[in-house]
């Protein structure tokens, strides 16, 4: 059977989206699986390996496994290193979610074999705002013949994705194709869907210029306005991981690492499905932590 992986970021973590199940099925261009992986593992898999024997109870040292798997398209030892992160942190959706995503892509003959389907009905039990299990529950839907509910379910993610997000425009395509199969139109829908609009973004780049014309204490006063009106926009929209991040950084440039901190716990406490990622773009940040 023919597979479109289509790579997306997320967590901090690389992942993948499908582009639609039916489509998956129909394009001849498509990326082969081995039949099977036998070799000895490479540098990339090796360091994993090693982390997993050194901490054997980390339930990150085995995600980092699964997805060095995942990356060497080695789906069974993929899945068996997420199943032992799932059974060493069971509360965590985005270890569900990858654990699903690595059992539907080795799976031979079925798109979506029930363990996988378990694994992402458990992640969105855990977390409903995991992108990964929302997409993949949503790819069940067209399987089971709701293809007009697929879409829909696809659209919400959508509304959800950051502006700029790595798999907004797959996610995209996947509503266009599915739909032209299907016969359904989604132009106006989707076309009305502005991801900018919905989430806190940066200064445009007439803001930019206006700024660097003021004297240096204007332009201070004018950063910390615009960063307390993003801390504000994230109050009211705390599942915005891009935004708390961008927040992360403007606390740091501004040289307030202690409020940088506190956005840190902010965003974690608010998605802690995405505290790997937030962790790791904060360390990348030069954030305390508290």
């Amino acid at each position: 059977m023919g597979q479109v992986r289509v790579g997306w970021l997320l967590f901090g973590a690389a992942v993948s989206l499908f582009a639609g199940v039916l489509v998956w099925r129909a394009l001849p261009s498509r990326v082969e699986s081995p039949a099977s992986v036998s070799a000895i593992p490479s540098g990339p898999v090796r360091a994993p390996e090693d982390a997993t024997r050194e901490r054997p109870n980390d339930p990150e040292a085995w995600k980092t496994l699964g997805l060095a798997r995942f990356d060497a398209q080695d789906f069974a030892a993929s899945t068996a290193a997420f199943e032992r992160a799932t059974t060493l942190a069971p509360d965590r959706a985005d270890l569900w979610s990858a654990l699903g995503e690595a059992r539907v892509m080795g799976s031979a003959t079925d798109p979506m074999p029930p363990p996988a389907l378990a694994a992402f009905r458990k992640a969105i039990a855990l977390d409903p705002r995991d992108p990964r299990s929302r997409y993949f529950l949503a790819v069940q839907r067209d399987l089971s013949g709701d293809h007009r509910g697929a879409i829909d379910d696809w659209f919400a993610l959508l509304r959800d994705t950051p502006p700029g997000a790595p798999w907004e425009q797959d996610l995209r395509r996947t509503i266009i194709q599915v739909s032209k199969i299907n016969r359904i139109d989604v132009t106006a829908k989707l076309a009305a869907i502005a991801p900018s609009a919905l989430h806190p973004s940066g200064p445009d780049a007439a803001q930019v210029q206006a700024a660097a014309a003021l004297p240096p204490s204007e332009q201070a006063a004018m950063a910390q306005t615009m960063v307390s009106r993003l801390e504000t926009k994230l109050k009211a929209d705390p599942a915005n991981v891009d935004g708390w991040i961008m927040l992360m950084r403007s606390r740091m440039t501004l040289g307030e690492p202690a409020k940088a901190s506190v956005a840190l716990a902010a965003a974690i406490g608010a998605n802690p499905g995405a505290a790997m990622r937030l962790q790791q773009e904060a360390t990348a940040l030069g954030v305390p932590t508290r």
